[in-house]
């Protein structure tokens, strides 16, 4: 998904709280894309001050300090923000968009990222859009951020959540039983064991953003649910019983139910969260309610991890008019959930 243009909604241009101690890192993704502007937008938008959470832009400096000056933003790079950068030479600042060293790049601030949390340097990474051809196509086999992530943590057991709300506040959270994968995978890859960590994850995910209920819609794969078997047996045979051992293990789940419906019923409250059982299926209604301000958080890793929803929007890149709303939302979220862990952001 490309990045929007410039535009911040309201509520995200509020500042973060001027008590956070947070240790955020934030890799600034391709540079040929749109990621070291909406990062350096949504810091400009956000209080820097020396009471603001600390952030760490894991990236290319000479990169960093060029957009800092086209876009006027006069952000101290060296103060409350400073810049880390595993790489010893500078990128240039003539690459075409999906250029190999740009992509190689991006992947190691990733890690570094990742290594940093493990080692308890940082609270939380926010991680700036990537392009995954240009990787495979620098040689680097890489299917996502969330698998990444999740075999430098040694965490299989992750999950894919993205949320937002829509113009009237309302909030649609989704997690995905899988991820990236063909559509004519889905029933071949899809497991009890795969719905029910979805399920697991979506009701832990409630109760770290505080909410007062944890209740968990999931979908059915089929058109109607299936219609009571009528034409598929994967709701009888691996979604219904996933659903069960998680009643039975004390979480309020409901389904499985239809996907034509669900997200309505969950935009209106009566879910806190959705369990979708293949990529599109969860995340279309999602960006349809919360476009400009989607979240993706990585559930079930050793730290806390957000970026936003967008891609690295190649077609805008460089242009300066790429919008930070969906950056600012991962920030924040990332710093709510590092004050709401246990002890709170050191």
């Amino acid at each position: 998904m490309n990045a929007r243009r410039a535009g911040s909604t309201a509520s995200n241009a509020r500042p973060l709280s001027a008590t956070s101690k947070s240790r955020l890192g934030l890799s600034i993704g391709d540079v040929t894309g749109v990621g070291p502007e909406v990062t350096l937008k949504a810091l400009a938008t956000l209080s820097t001050g020396p009471d603001a959470p600390r952030f760490t832009l894991l990236g290319d400096p000479g990169v960093l300090e060029a957009w800092n000056r086209r876009l006027g933003l006069h952000l101290d790079l060296s103060g409350t923000i400073r810049v880390r950068n595993v790489h010893a030479q500078p990128l240039s600042e003539a690459l075409p968009a999906g250029a190999a060293p740009a992509a190689r790049a991006a992947v190691d601030w990733i890690r570094d990222g990742a290594r940093l949390c493990l080692d308890g340097e940082l609270d939380a990474l926010v991680t700036a859009p990537v392009n995954k051809h240009a990787i495979v196509q620098a040689g680097i086999p890489f299917v996502g951020h969330t698998e990444l992530l999740s075999e430098i943590a040694g965490e299989p057991r992750t999950v894919m959540m993205l949320l937002g709300p829509d113009d009237k506040d309302r909030w649609l959270r989704v997690a995905l039983a899988t991820i990236h994968i063909a559509i004519r995978e889905v029933p071949l890859q899809l497991t009890s064991e795969k719905v029910r960590l979805a399920i697991a994850r979506s009701a832990q995910a409630c109760r770290d953003l505080g909410l007062s209920r944890a209740r968990v819609g999931v979908c059915g794969l089929n058109p109607h649910a299936g219609e009571g078997g009528e034409f598929g047996d994967e709701e009888p045979r691996i979604i219904q019983p996933a659903i069960q051992q998680a009643r039975e293990q004390g979480l309020d789940a409901v389904g499985p139910l239809s996907g034509d419906t669900v997200f309505h019923q969950a935009l209106h409250g009566e879910y806190d969260a959705v369990v979708a059982m293949y990529h599109d299926q969860g995340l279309a209604p999602l960006k349809l309610a919360a476009f400009n301000t989607g979240v993706n958080w990585t559930l079930g890793l050793p730290f806390i991890r957000t970026s936003p929803d967008h891609g690295t929007a190649y077609n805008i890149a460089g242009q300066g008019i790429a919008d930070p709303s969906s950056m600012i939302s991962a920030i924040r979220l990332a710093v709510q959930l590092a004050e709401r862990r246990p002890g709170g952001a050191r």
